[in-house]
Parts: structure tokens; sequence; C-alpha cells
């Protein structure tokens, strides 16, 4: 699916590197991130597990994007992946919002479904995600006009979860 390729063109590992700068980073965070810029996704997970199991949005995405969601890592697993980037999705953390509308709709670890991408490219553009307006526009080529109206409608009335 030409959305999913889209989503891994569009976030390199030094996006996240640089996402992270912005954030107060725990020593685990920064380790994490070294060692996945080094390609050792055993070490960032270790890294990233204890933040994560505290739903810490930043160390959930880089385990769903580049240690679970990547297929070149030893540890891939969409199963695990998925869940901890739509978590990261609905509590707003904005960088997992095009991975995550990436997995609906290939079907990767949730239901495929075309709405759902299509919602959660909407939502990424309406908080100005960079190149969501791209992915927004590949999923509107895959969704049938009505729906994707409809798909619009419920990412403007999405509310964000606080817990």
């Amino acid at each position: 699916m030409h959305l999913v390729r889209f989503v891994r063109a569009a976030l390199p590992l030094a996006g996240a590197a640089l996402l992270l700068a912005a954030q107060p980073a725990a020593a685990d965070m920064e380790e994490a991130v070294k060692a996945l810029q080094a390609g050792d996704p055993v070490t960032a997970e270790k890294e990233l597990q204890l933040l994560a199991k505290e739903r810490d949005p930043r160390a959930q995405f880089l385990l769903g994007l580049y240690v679970y969601g990547n297929a070149e890592s030893k540890l891939f697993d969409i199963n695990k992946a998925t869940p901890l980037l739509l978590d990261a999705s609905e509590r707003g953390y904005l960088p997992a919002m095009i991975p995550l509308a990436g997995a609906y709709a290939e079907g990767k670890g949730v239901p495929k479904s075309l709405f759902e991408a299509y919602k959660w490219c909407a939502i990424a553009e309406h908080w100005n995600v960079p190149n969501a307006n791209l992915a927004l526009e590949q999923a509107a080529r895959e969704l049938p006009a009505a729906e994707a109206e409809k798909a619009k409608a419920a990412a403007l009335a999405y509310t964000f979860k606080t817990k």
C-alpha cells in the first residue's frame, strides 16, 4: 500500500532524535535513541520498556515504530507495535499518528480500515504534523469520497484521551 511506503520514507530515525531533543530527556530515553541509531533494538527495548509501561508516548512511539514495527529489527512484532502507536496517538502524541494510519491502511496489528487510516491522517493534518497533508492525499485516493467525508468529520470530532 502506498500510504505505508510514504510513512516509512517520511520518518527517518534522525527525525526521532530531533523530536526527543525538545523534550526533557531521561537517561533511558537518550540511551534508547543511541541504541536505535547504532542498530541495537535489544538495548533500545530494554531502555524503553519501563517508560512505555508508564505510558510515556515517546517511548511507545520509539518501541512501536523502530523496535517492534521495523521488519529489520530482531524484535519485530507488529502485534506489539501497533497497540503502542495507537495508545500514544489516542493521547495526542502527534508523531505516532501517521505510522498508525499506515498500520490501519495495511491491517497490521489492527483490523484493516481505510476509514481509520484516513481519520488518523486527518487528525495529524489538523495538528500540523509534517507531511500529514501528503499522507491524507494518499489516503483519500484509496477511500470513496463519501467515506472520506465521514472520516474527516470523525477526525474533527475526535477528543484525545487524558488517561
